[in-house]
């Protein structure tokens, strides 16, 4: 590959990351799948591809449709609860997201009600939602008819609910109820923890097998603030724990000394947190513990 072509591919990766991310739920497994459309953006015939920007994508959501097809049923032998591949995005690394619609499409409860769509579901969706694609050019991308894809998006809807019901609150909100909520489980706070919550709130954690974490999810306020209080100190004993935005929201990220053991992600509907993801798979915290430097 020629320098000036390597160039032109580096403009487009972080959009296809973002693009491969959002059909993945996995930083680390979009990373791969980016490497192997630079690989074959590296030895196509130039002269066959009048819009890069088209054909990398169409590269791109194709090898993620493969990687989705044996994904599913790895998942459906995960050990406890599933949840996404956490990712710091303070620093664009997931593009701008300077609306909440934007943010949105990255929180962690929207990538695990993607997990609900087929995989050609999920990449008309998210190529007509995150990226802005008309219905003909989501069909020349997944070689499909405009009809069908126009099927495919209304069924994906259907599942997920319609874009723009969702109003998450202003990142300057959510970091104020996420440190409220800090605040509270250190100071053994139930009263305080019991306004923070909505009465249905549901905490989720993913430990894939790897270390101990609930593999049902905990649900209710009185059970969650049980929990908070009761069981969680046992587990979080030497933790720093420190405030920084995760999938486009407010999210504390726990240390011991200078290892990420944890983040936790939360959802925030009406003024309450609706739901706490909290990630602790070791396997899967290695993308921000390389966003933050971390060996």
């Amino acid at each position: 590959m020629t320098t000036a072509t390597a160039e032109e591919f580096e403009r487009h990766r972080p959009r296809l990351f973002g693009l491969a991310y959002r059909m993945l739920g996995s930083a680390d497994e979009a990373e791969d799948t980016v490497q192997d459309a630079y690989l074959r953006f590296s030895g196509a015939d130039r002269a066959g591809i009048e819009q890069p920007a088209a054909w990398l994508a169409k590269v791109v959501t194709n090898l993620c449709l493969d990687r989705l097809t044996s994904a599913r049923a790895r998942r459906e032998t995960y050990v406890g609860a599933w949840l996404p591949e956490p990712v710091l995005t303070s620093d664009g690394t997931l593009g701008p997201l300077e609306s909440a619609e934007r943010r949105d499409a990255v929180s962690t409860a929207m990538l695990v009600l993607l997990e609900r769509l087929t995989p050609t579901e999920r990449a008309v969706y998210v190529l007509r939602e995150a990226f802005a694609y008309g219905h003909r050019e989501i069909a020349e991308a997944l070689d499909l008819t405009e009809a069908n894809c126009r099927q495919l998006y209304r069924r994906a809807v259907a599942r997920i609910g319609e874009p723009g019901t969702r109003f998450p609150p202003s990142p300057e909100r959510q970091e104020e109820l996420v440190r409220s909520f800090l605040t509270a489980a250190r100071d053994g706070d139930l009263a305080g923890l019991e306004k923070l919550l909505a009465e249905d709130v549901v905490w989720w954690s993913d430990g894939g097998g790897k270390v101990t974490a609930a593999r049902r999810p905990i649900e209710g306020r009185t059970k969650v603030v049980r929990f908070v209080l009761g069981g969680l100190p046992k587990f979080t004993a030497g933790w720093d724990v420190s405030i920084t935005e995760v999938n486009g929201a407010g999210a504390l990220v726990a240390r011991v000394g200078d290892t990420v053991v944890a983040v936790l992600s939360f959802e925030v509907r009406d003024g309450s947190i609706t739901q706490v993801q909290v990630m602790v798979n070791p396997d899967k915290l290695d993308f921000v513990r390389r966003q933050l430097g971390q060996p």
